[in-house]
C-alpha cells in the first residue's frame, strides 16, 4: 500500500491533537470547562501571556473547532465549541500523566482535593461525586451499559419525576459516558448529564465553591443521593 495514500486516509487526528499540543492552548480550553464564554484578555491573563499572543492562539482553536466565538458589541468571547469538545478534553486528561510541581500551599492542595471530590465537567457533574452518582444509577437499573450507555425503563420513570426528561431533546444525546480525568472511571454526561446537574442546583443538592468549577454537597443533597440512590453521606459510594 502506498503510504502517502495510507497518511492520508480517514480523519486528520493530527491537526486536532497540534491544537492541543501547545501548553498556552491547551492551558485555555481547560479553563474553559467551567462553560462560561471568556474574553481574550481574561484568557491571556489565565495563561501568563501577552494579548496578541492570546489573540493568535484563539484564533486556531476557533479554526480548528475546538472553540466557538461570540460577540456583544465590541466585546468578543469564547467558549468551547460544544459537549463533545469538554467531553474529550476530560478523556484526554485522564490519559495524561501528572506534571511535576512545586510544593503546594495549602490553599491549592484543598482546591485540587475540592475539585477531585466534586466539579463540574463543561454542564454535568464529575469527580467522586459524578462517578458515584452513575454507579448509584447503575446499580439502581436506572442506567444500563450492557450494549452500550442507555437509561432504562425505570430510568425514565424515577428521572421523569424529578422533571427530568432529556431524552426528548433530539438536538443532543440523552446519555453518554465521560471519562473522568481524577476517578479514571466513567461518569454521565450528554442530556440526561447536563439536566440531571441542572437540577441538582436548582433543587439546592449542589453549591459552587468559589469561582473554580469545584461544587460542595449540601445536607439537602447528601439526603436525596442517600434517600434516592443509598449514597453515603461523607464519602459519597453505594451503600447496602
Amino acid at each position: 500500500m502506498n503510504d502517502q495514500r495510507s497518511r492520508g486516509a480517514g480523519p486528520d487526528l493530527a491537526a486536532v491533537a497540534g491544537l492541543l499540543a501547545d501548553a498556552t492552548r491547551a492551558s485555555f480550553c481547560w479553563a474553559l470547562l467551567d462553560g462560561r464564554a471568556w474574553t481574550a484578555g481574561e484568557l491571556a491573563r489565565h495563561a501568563g501571556v501577552s494579548a496578541p499572543t492570546a489573540t493568535g492562539h484563539l484564533h486556531q482553536l476557533v479554526r480548528g473547532g475546538l472553540l466557538a466565538e461570540e460577540r456583544q458589541g465590541r466585546h468578543r468571547y469564547v467558549r468551547l465549541a460544544g459537549p463533545h469538545v469538554a467531553e474529550l478534553l476530560e478523556s484526554l486528561a485522564s490519559m495524561a500523566p501528572d506534571r511535576p510541581s512545586p510544593p503546594r500551599s495549602l490553599s491549592a492542595s484543598g482546591r485540587r482535593r475540592a475539585l477531585a471530590h466534586a466539579r463540574t465537567c463543561y454542564d454535568h457533574l464529575a469527580g467522586t461525586v459524578g462517578v458515584a452518582i452513575t454507579d448509584g444509577l447503575t446499580r439502581r437499573g436506572f442506567l444500563e451499559w450492557g450494549h452500550g450507555l442507555r437509561v432504562t425503563g425505570a430510568g425514565e420513570a424515577w428521572f421523569g419525576e424529578l422533571g427530568i426528561t432529556p431524552w426528548k431533546d433530539t438536538r443532543r444525546p440523552p446519555v453518554r459516558s465521560c471519562l473522568d480525568w481524577t476517578e479514571r472511571r466513567p461518569h454521565l454526561a450528554g442530556a440526561l448529564g447536563a439536566a440531571l446537574c441542572r437540577h441538582a442546583f436548582d433543587a439546592g443538592w449542589i453549591l459552587p465553591v468559589g469561582t473554580t468549577r469545584a461544587v460542595a454537597l449540601t445536607a439537602t443533597g447528601r439526603g436525596a443521593l442517600r434517600d434516592h440512590l443509598g449514597l453515603t453521606t461523607e464519602s459519597p459510594t453505594p451503600t447496602g
